[in-house]
């Protein structure tokens, strides 16, 4: 509704972040006056998640752990959430734990005023927190850039710089090693880019919503993704066992691919090298004393 609106006056916003200002629009104007990031981190407590969240996260970790052939190979799961959603209350609520790292949207509470660095009177954080400018704004271009965080490793050292060339053998996560769940429209480009190189793709919906599954069905259709399921993680479940399946077949991939690369690495021992017994016809020949002179 809000995009219309403010089309209409000749202005163009993100169908995705336009909340954020609007959310600022409440607190500058009273009824949620004093709305700070501790609170938001607090409400997260109140999120509800899908079935089977978030222990699945913690069940496929397990899994891998459980495996001798892929922990003689260092082989580790991470979890990551990229969300238009507010980030300090996804960092609030019970799926925190379970994951690595959370991109998504944040606020900042009481920005430095002009020339801030030029005084030098009083404490520049003095005043009460209430949030009052957007901070990150996570649309579907940026969940993309994100994505790519994760796969230099930018998330883990911020020395990288995301748009920094390199080559792929130096990147942290492969995207062909990434498995991308999703469940809405800013995730289309997501897909995208993590099938065109590789990785794995897979829309979720809720069960009760036929739009939401007839849109994920199109985006099969269309090739975007490699599958679609009910957002439903417990265990025997369709979605639960595609994931489950595909993950383990990303590891068996890995293993396969370093025990390879480790032959190629190891030279073949030396071994014994034993004189020739020449046969007696070969003694006679006018040329044995040229072939006892190679041994």
């Amino acid at each position: 509704m809000l995009p219309e609106l403010y089309g209409k006056r000749g202005c163009h916003v993100s169908k995705d972040t336009v909340y954020l200002n609007h959310i600022l629009s409440f607190v500058r104007n009273g009824p949620m006056r004093g709305l700070n990031n501790q609170k938001l981190f607090e409400l997260g407590s109140e999120l509800e998640f899908y079935p089977g969240l978030p222990t699945f996260f913690q069940d496929l970790r397990s899994a891998i752990e459980a495996k001798p052939e892929y922990a003689k190979h260092d082989i580790r799961l991470e979890h990551y959430i990229i969300s238009t959603g507010l980030a300090q209350m996804i960092k609030g609520s019970k799926i925190a734990p379970y994951v690595d790292g959370i991109f998504g949207c944040e606020f900042i509470e009481d920005p430095f005023p002009p020339y801030f660095s030029r005084q030098k009177e009083f404490e520049l954080d003095h005043f009460p927190k209430e949030i009052s400018q957007i901070g990150v704004m996570v649309d579907n271009t940026i969940k993309t850039r994100f994505a790519f965080e994760i796969n230099k490793g930018t998330n883990k050292n911020p020395i990288i710089d995301v748009n920094a060339k390199m080559r792929h053998e130096d990147r942290r996560i492969p995207i062909y090693n990434m498995i991308y769940i999703a469940d809405g429209p800013s995730d289309v480009p997501v897909f995208s880019v993590i099938k065109h190189q590789g990785g794995k793709t897979f829309a979720v919906y809720d069960p009760d919503n036929e739009e939401e599954f007839a849109q994920n069905d199109e985006l099969l259709q269309t090739q975007r993704i490699h599958g679609y399921g009910p957002a439903d993680y417990r265990p025997k479940t369709s979605t639960s066992q595609w994931i489950t399946r595909h993950l383990s077949k990303i590891c068996d991939r890995i293993v396969k691919e370093r025990e390879v690369a480790l032959q190629n690495r190891v030279n073949e021992p030396p071994k014994h090298i034993h004189k020739k017994e020449l046969l007696p016809e070969e003694t006679d020949s006018p040329h044995s004393s040229h072939q006892q002179s190679l041994f």
